[in-house]
């Protein structure tokens, strides 16, 4: 079951992304905020419209407790994997 708030939607287990395409919020806020990239650029290198860049960032600074639960989550799940010797690193991909 998939919820959708504007053009950001959350699929069940799944992260929240841009409605109609594979890019996660925190995907976007990575580029922008931590790569220091122009929103217009990131919005051109995946296809999107500019004002899809600012609602994910929107979205990730009005939800600052489900993206830290995100992290955490994706955290324990690589740190599994590394217990389980499935992945130790970027080689093992």
């Amino acid at each position: 079951m998939a919820q959708q708030t504007g053009r950001i939607a959350r699929v069940l287990m799944d992260e929240p992304h841009v409605a109609g395409h594979r890019v996660s919020v925190r995907r976007i806020q990575t580029l922008v905020e931590e790569r220091d990239l122009d929103p217009r650029a990131v919005a051109d290198r995946l296809d999107l419209d500019v004002s899809d860049v600012y609602r994910a960032l929107a979205y990730y600074h009005d939800n600052p407790g489900e993206m830290c639960e995100l992290d955490r989550r994706r955290e324990r799940r690589i740190a599994a994997s590394r217990a389980d010797g499935a992945v130790a690193g970027p080689e093992d991909l």
